[in-house]
């Protein structure tokens, strides 16, 4: 994805925090993942904001982040944080597979 954070404000939504504090992932982790990670879902319609699921590698860990972008005012907007289930994707977690 290579997104230049210093262009951005990056809100975490409550959500996101609670989900960050209850799984040992810092906001470092997630900047690496938004800065170096691959988009691999984009929800151009939701609403209010596109979003798009993200997968990257931080600190040993695979893991996606959900954002929404308001390019009006340069917001990226962590939705939500996880390490995704190896049972229930595909081999690269890029792909669900139930």
């Amino acid at each position: 994805m290579a997104m230049d954070l210093e262009q951005y404000t990056v809100i975490y939504r409550v959500h996101a925090l609670k989900r960050m504090f209850e799984r040992d992932i810092s906001e470092i982790e997630v900047s690496d993942i938004l800065e170096h990670g691959d988009v691999i879902n984009e929800y151009p319609d939701d609403y209010p904001y596109p979003s798009k699921l993200i997968k990257g590698f931080s600190q040993g860990k695979i893991l996606h982040v959900l954002i929404a972008e308001n390019t009006s005012d340069n917001e990226i907007i962590v939705i939500t944080v996880y390490e995704p289930d190896p049972n229930l994707w595909d081999s690269e977690f890029r792909r669900k597979i139930k």
